[in-house]
């Protein structure tokens, strides 16, 4: 995995990225992970894009793209909350799509940030929705306006 540069980020910021970049390197199955404002845009992402030195290719995401992931994890969180709305059941904590070939997995963070992960399909689902958790444990307390704007600007000069 490349990681996008925190050169120039705050501390808050930077303990995110590395947040982000672990719960891919150590998570058996993982492809990439994505946290999604409320508003859909993305905040930080692991990049499955790009292949790091000695790889054969980039890994497999969704059409190999950090922002296609994004989107989709807003879609599917906006649909299951519309779903839960009608269904007066409440706030949706967490989502899982199993498909022939991967997985994805949305779940809420604060605020309405949501973090996101595509999965291989043989990936342990227990294993990752609890390091999904982690990640929103630590991130969620952190995740303030001032951050996701810092985020936000960060992701867009990335681009």
């Amino acid at each position: 995995m490349t990681a996008p540069s925190t050169f120039g980020l705050s501390t808050e910021a930077r303990n995110l990225h590395w947040l982000l970049s672990n719960l891919v390197e150590e998570v058996p199955g993982v492809h990439s992970v994505t946290v999604v404002s409320s508003d859909g845009l993305m905040l930080l992402s692991s990049d499955p894009g790009l292949a790091t030195a000695g790889e054969a290719g980039p890994k497999r995401g969704p059409r190999g793209s950090s922002a296609d992931l994004a989107t989709i994890v807003s879609g599917v969180a906006s649909l299951t909350t519309g779903a839960a709305k009608l269904m007066d059941a409440g706030g949706v904590k967490q989502t899982m799509v199993a498909m022939d070939e991967g997985s994805v997995f949305v779940m809420s963070i604060s605020d309405g940030s949501l973090l996101g992960v595509h999965a291989t399909p043989d990936c342990d689902m227990s294993v990752i929705a609890y390091h999904m958790a982690l990640f929103v444990g630590r991130a969620g307390h952190v995740l303030t306006p001032e951050l996701r704007s810092e985020l936000r600007k960060s992701m867009e000069s990335a681009q």
